[in-house]
């Protein structure tokens, strides 16, 4: 019997990666307003996650962003977060709950169902969250 596809991949330590359009944007966003450590090399920067995931960033000049969240951040408490965040420059995605998204409040709070969680963009338009996890 042949090994599987997944025998080869179950003990990879995969990370995800995704494009932006400008690589020092997304440093200076990724370091200096989220506060997150960042190493560039070779025109790639790896965010490095809690715990010990990293994350690659690409240049891509026809880079266009996703319509769906690549990266979620959970936090204890999303009230926190958003209100630490925004005095570090960030600023959240407003739904009204049309063909836009779900209905977020005056924060840009999502509180229906599921955890409470708010959308925000990288300056390369990547939709990122962070989301209550108690």
């Amino acid at each position: 019997m042949l090994p599987s596809a997944t025998t080869t991949l179950k003990d990879s330590r995969a990370f995800p990666g995704f494009s932006v359009n400008d690589v020092s944007q997304a440093r200076q966003f990724y370091a200096d307003t989220l506060g997150l450590d960042v190493n560039e090399e070779n025109g790639l920067l790896t965010v490095h996650l809690s715990g010990g995931t990293n994350l690659l960033l690409y240049p891509k000049d026809n880079h266009v962003p996703a319509t769906f969240t690549v990266l979620n951040f959970p936090v204890p408490d999303v009230d926190r977060a958003v209100d630490e965040l925004s005095r570090a420059g960030v600023q959240f995605e407003h739904y009204t709950g049309q063909s836009d998204g779900p209905a977020t409040d005056e924060k840009g709070i999502f509180r229906d169902e599921g955890p409470n969680i708010a959308w925000f963009k990288d300056p390369a338009g990547n939709i990122l969250s962070v989301l209550e996890q108690g």
